[in-house]
């Protein structure tokens, strides 16, 4: 790994609607290759990447439940979104020269492998970056418990969570000009002040094992580089 890595393995969390670009729906396929584009950078600087990508750009699972829909169903119609968001980032990631491995929780043996833990964390010894699809595999856990869960099974050194603003607020920077960013969280804030950093169920996961979280801003050009450098402006949630 290279020595100005400040973390040498790493789980990436996009949400779904991170792939929309400016579109209200679906892919976006320049935004695919630019987000292929900074993860190849990262790669070729000898970081280990794994990634958990949303699928509310698709389907969102608690929508189709509020809607009336048998919540189990809904959620994994969801996961099954994640996996065609899964096999499009792929596919960017291979044109860009990265080599890549699907694995998804629910087993679909044409389309990808079949989540193993040490056979994931040899792809990643190997320099492919691993895309796990299909969340845990189990409704009512969001994306967001299930990059926590993958990123604990893999010994990562943090979780980045990407996002359109440079960090976690205590209110609204859109809409208030006096908006304080965070330097620092600790997993209690987040959960006291419930922050929306990410859902409860997974800062509680990272608190249990003391696995970082890191917030920041995945719309400027190079920040993920940064993130992994450790020079990108983020918010990071820890012990202090």
């Amino acid at each position: 790994m290279g020595s100005d890595l400040k973390y040498g393995r790493v789980l990436l969390k996009l949400s779904g609607e991170a792939l929309m670009g400016e579109g209200a729906y679906g892919l976006d396929v320049p935004t695919l290759q630019q987000i292929a584009r900074e993860l190849a950078e990262v790669h070729a600087l000898g970081a280990q990447v794994a990634l958990v990508i949303g699928g509310g750009n698709i389907f969102r699972g608690l929508k189709g439940a509020a809607a009336g829909m048998d919540r189990t169903t809904a959620d994994q119609m969801g996961m099954l979104a994640t996996v065609m968001n899964a096999l499009a980032m792929q596919d960017a990631l291979e044109k860009a020269g990265v080599p890549t491995r699907v694995m998804s929780a629910i087993e679909m043996r044409n389309v990808a492998e079949l989540y193993i833990r040490r056979r994931a964390e040899r792809h990643l010894e190997k320099g492919r970056v691993v895309i796990f699809a299909a969340g845990t595999g189990n409704p009512y856990f969001t994306t967001d418990t299930a990059a926590a869960l993958r990123a604990l099974e893999i010994h990562a050194d943090v979780v980045m969570k990407a996002t359109k603003v440079d960090g976690v607020y205590d209110k609204d920077p859109k809409k208030h000009a006096d908006a304080s960013r965070y330097a620092t969280l600790t997993y209690h804030d987040v959960l006291n002040l419930d922050l929306g950093v990410m859902d409860a169920t997974s800062v509680s996961l990272c608190k249990e094992n003391r696995l970082p979280i890191m917030v920041f801003d995945m719309t400027v050009p190079g920040n993920i580089t940064k993130a992994v450098l450790g020079t990108v402006t983020a918010t990071v949630v820890g012990d202090r």
